[in-house]
């Protein structure tokens, strides 16, 4: 067995609403296969997993999977389960999982819920081999298995403080986004979103961080301010170090001047050798080395989060107590043994490091690493509490008197530092504050907020919730998010609605099939509407309203790029993907598509087609408040809907109408709306009532809704979606995007209300659609089209080249065989050719692969583009106003 290939999808998706690995697995020898056929392998597996005891599988109750597994199962099935159960044996709360045949012999995909990706991976990897050993009759150090997905975890885990940040941003429902492998995290979306890396915050100065990095200019703006500091210098020379030492008199204090985490500081200095070794311990991480007067007291870390006190750790240098057996060495290796212990600031603690100043530290103690301390003694290995170094942390944010408190906020002000840490020296934490009993050593940019929220001993304060709430004093960092999806009318129903509200003053961030806009401006060309498209929107910090247009394929691929919209819209369900991504039936469509109406907020909106059945028997199951649409102002589900107070939208009388109960309003007469071209294209009528809905529920104005209708250019706004080009011969040429059954009924119907001589069709389905799927499309086109040149798409996806066209030809000339019908590949080619045939008062209308080709063609052919179909002379007898 192996896995072909593995993906993390980290929204809500078709599986669950909560981020999922999903990998491809090969079974290899084990295809078709059952574990009852191996002898002995459910014992071994069972004894060396019994949580597996636990997995409910599909009997919902625990059991389930061992009756399974005895019963006889599949492999893919096991290893899903087995990988499961590893995540829970390292303490991650993983229990979703499902495995799904994948077409290919023994191949299968496994989606199992996710908490940590990369270890993830290496888990089911694990998983994959511990299952064969077990069919093999091999031992399996499931330990070793444990530990190296525990080393992964931490490695590619976040740290203590930026998951404190994280886990206080859930807490408050605030969006959350990790950007890249490290700590760089986005909070909320579009201009309410904010970048946290660490404690850093896009709040922090740079200036005040840079000062905080310089010890020295530190010490002279505190100086400078009256604040308490240690008397001392700078030395770039050992000499220069020695005339510091002897003019502050010992004991001192040596630490590079740009260090941090504890790294080169030597404490307590009594002796010129003890400063040479100090000096050059600091020169490893600094050229410039501060020689500063050794304080006595007490060492405190108060943490400041936006200008106020929020806690305070008492710090205590790393130390080993003796038991009268062994020696320092073993008893630090020992204390790095526990759990709680980790590298770096992975864990609540640090591992005890021993380093040079430890060693030299012990030695000014007259003891080195081999000694044996007796029983309950203690043995400092080092003056310095920084944590890094392996110190414990004591919470004592209720035990400082309130001077120290205002102090730490001053000093904060002073260096302009929005999360500050400030370290000092303190002789008595309950007498107050003066220049005598308190100094302060050092001032921290990005400190490390595990202390507190871990404390060695005593309260966990939450310094990551003060951090988050100051970066969003009000508010969950979010911004209003309109989703739309369906079969077809998703793309011109956002670009409508982003119209509309883009005319309301706001900086709206649009993803369409034609591409990403933000602020009306398009920044990205192509079908942008997958997740990576909308994480654009969401994350660019002038977009103040995303509307997204949300198709099936991104959904499937990679979910959703955020948690709840506002308001959702599905504009109908109709024959097509048929064939793709798992989807065989119509109801494998639905079940995709209404993701997005079941990932609204809810106080949120889902904007629903009454005249879709479908989409009526989704609304059942929804949370959200319903808006339904409709064609007629009879459709017995809207007049139920309404009759029950709820809201609804629908045409009557040529007029869009809304109606809240018993109550009406009419929005816009359809004849001035430009989009429908005089109320016959029936398809755009139904996008307009989507979109009214959708921006109502927004929070327009009906007046400005009438007015975004009536400027909404079907030329400038709508490029691609029946774009209309008037031909020196006296024809027209309509290019759209259709590419499904349902797509071509609607515009053949528009078509054939349209006076015409005859009606051309240039045509193609896409590649990866199922034989049904196109023959359908076919039959479809066949009743609209008086003559047809079938072209095909440039990408075959997957088919042989001709393939598409003649199985869309050869049904053409089936249901109507006295058409003329010719295959032209090329479907540039393909329409010059229809353009060449054309006559006056014909139409050619071409269902184009990629926009560009088609416009050159026809504006290469002497095209112009019009608003809507104009004859050739006035007073011709096919002459019409629309």
């Amino acid at each position: 067995m192996k896995i072909l290939w593995a993906r993390h999808i980290d929204g809500p998706n078709v599986y669950i609403y909560k981020p999922i690995l999903v990998a491809r697995i090969d079974l290899g020898r084990f295809t078709e296969r059952e574990s009852c056929e191996f002898q002995g392998f459910s014992d071994r597996l069972l004894r060396l997993l019994p949580g597996l005891r636990e997995h409910h599988c599909a009997k919902g109750a625990p059991g389930g999977f061992v009756e399974r597994l005895y019963g006889g199962t599949y492999f893919g099935h096991i290893v899903e389960h087995v990988a499961i159960e590893l995540a829970c044996c390292l303490g991650l709360d993983v229990h979703y999982g499902k495995t799904l045949y994948a077409g290919g012999m023994g191949q299968y995909d496994i989606v199992m819920e996710c908490k940590a990706f990369e270890c993830q991976r290496l888990l089911l990897d694990e998983a994959i081999q511990l299952v064969q050993a077990m069919v093999d009759g091999q031992t399996w150090n499931l330990e070793q298995t444990l530990a190296r997905a525990q080393r992964l975890l931490r490695e590619t885990g976040l740290g203590p403080s930026t998951q404190a940040i994280v886990d206080a941003a859930v807490r408050r429902g605030i969006p959350v986004r990790r950007i890249g492998t490290g700590s760089l995290i986005q909070l909320g979306y579009g201009c309410a979103r904010k970048l946290v890396e660490a404690t850093v915050t896009e709040q922090t100065s740079a200036v005040a961080v840079d000062i905080a990095c310089d010890k020295q200019m530190t010490k002279q703006l505190l100086r400078d301010a009256a604040l308490p500091v240690p008397a001392g210098g700078t030395a770039s020379s050992l000499e220069e170090a020695l005339k510091l030492f002897e003019r502050l008199g010992a004991p001192v204090v040596v630490k590079p001047q740009n260090g941090n985490q504890g790294r080169g500081v030597s404490l307590n200095l009594n002796t010129p050798e003890e400063l040479r070794d100090a000096f050059d311990i600091a020169r490893e991480y600094a050229d410039h080395v501060i020689v500063e007067q050794y304080v006595e007291g007490r060492n405190f870390r108060l943490l400041v989060v936006g200008g106020r006190f929020v806690a305070a750790s008492e710090r205590i240098p790393a130390r080993v107590v003796g038991d009268g057996t062994q020696t320092v060495r073993s008893l630090v290796e020992q204390a790095n043994r526990d759990p709680r212990r980790g590298d770096d600031h992975e864990l609540p603690l640090s591992k005890i490091v021993l380093d040079s100043v430890a060693r030299n530290h012990l030695r000014r103690q007259g003891r080195t690493l081999d000694d044996v301390p007796a029983v309950g003694e203690s043995v400092w290995l080092r003056d310095s509490a920084n944590l890094s170094t392996g110190g414990e942390a004591v919470d004592m944010t209720d035990d400082l008197h309130a001077s120290y408190r205002r102090l730490a906020e001053r000093v904060a002000k002073v260096i302009g530092l929005d999360v500050c840490g400030i370290d000092l020296i303190i002789g008595d934490p309950q007498v107050p504050s003066d220049e005598t009993t308190c100094f302060v050593i050092e001032v921290n940019a990005c400190p490390g907020i595990r202390m507190h929220e871990h404390p060695s001993y005593g309260t966990a304060r939450r310094a990551g919730e003060a951090i988050v709430s100051s970066l969003f004093p009000t508010g969950q960092g979010r911004i209003p998010i309109i989703s739309i999806t369906g079969t077809n009318g998703k793309t011109t129903t956002t670009r409508l609605i982003g119209h509309g509200i883009g005319q309301s003053g706001k900086t709206v961030g649009m993803t369409t099939t034609g591409g990403i806009f933000i602020g009306g401006e398009c920044v990205s060309t192509g079908d942008t509407t997958g997740p990576d498209s909308a994480r654009v929107v969401l994350s660019d910090p002038s977009v103040e309203v995303a509307v997204l247009e949300t198709a099936r394929g991104g959904i499937v691929r990679g979910g959703l790029a955020y948690d709840k919209a506002n308001v959702a819209v599905m504009t109908n369900i109709a024959m097509d993907h048929i064939g793709q991504d798992g989807v065989d039936t119509i109801e494998d469509l639905m079940h995709i598509k209404s993701l997005v109406a079941e990932c609204v907020a809810d106080d949120g909106t889902v904007v629903l087609n009454a005249d879709d059945e479908r989409l009526v028997a989704l609304s059942k199951r929804l949370n959200a408040n319903i808006v339904f649409c409709s064609m007629t102002d009879d459709n017995p589900v809207l007049m139920r809907h309404l009759a029950r107070g709820g809201v609804g939208y629908y045409v009557s009388r040529g007029w869009l109408v809304e109606a809240r109960g018993h109550l009406t309003w009419e929005i816009s007469p359809i004849s001035e709306i430009p989009l429908t071209l005089g109320g016959i294209a029936q398809f755009q009528v139904e996008n307009c009532l989507a979109a009214v809905a959708a921006m109502r529920a927004y929070g327009l104005t009906r007046q400005q809704i009438a007015h975004a209708l009536a400027t909404f250019s079907p030329l400038a706004d709508n490029p691609g979606r029946c774009v209309l080009y008037r031909m020196p011969g006296g024809g027209h040429v309509m290019l759209d995007y259709g590419h499904n059954p349902d797509g071509f009924v609607k515009i053949g119907r528009w078509l054939k209300r349209v006076p015409h001589r005859r009606l051309i069709g240039v045509v193609g389905v896409p590649g990866d659609r199922a034989d049904a799927v196109i023959r359908q499309s076919a039959s479809c086109l066949a009743e609209v089209f008086d003559a047809f040149v079938v072209k095909e798409d440039v990408d075959k996806r997957g088919r042989r080249e001709g393939e598409v066209a003649a199985i869309l030809a050869s049904q053409i000339a089936k249901k109507c065989p006295e058409k003329p019908c010719a295959i032209v590949l090329s479907e540039g080619e393909a329409l010059a050719r229809a353009i060449q045939d054309m006559g006056q008062d014909d139409i050619v209308a071409v269902f184009y692969e990629k926009l560009s080709v088609v416009q050159q063609t026809v504006e290469g052919l002497g095209g112009q583009p019009v608003a809507d179909f104009q004859p050739l002379a006035a007073g011709h007898p096919m002459a019409i106003s629309l």
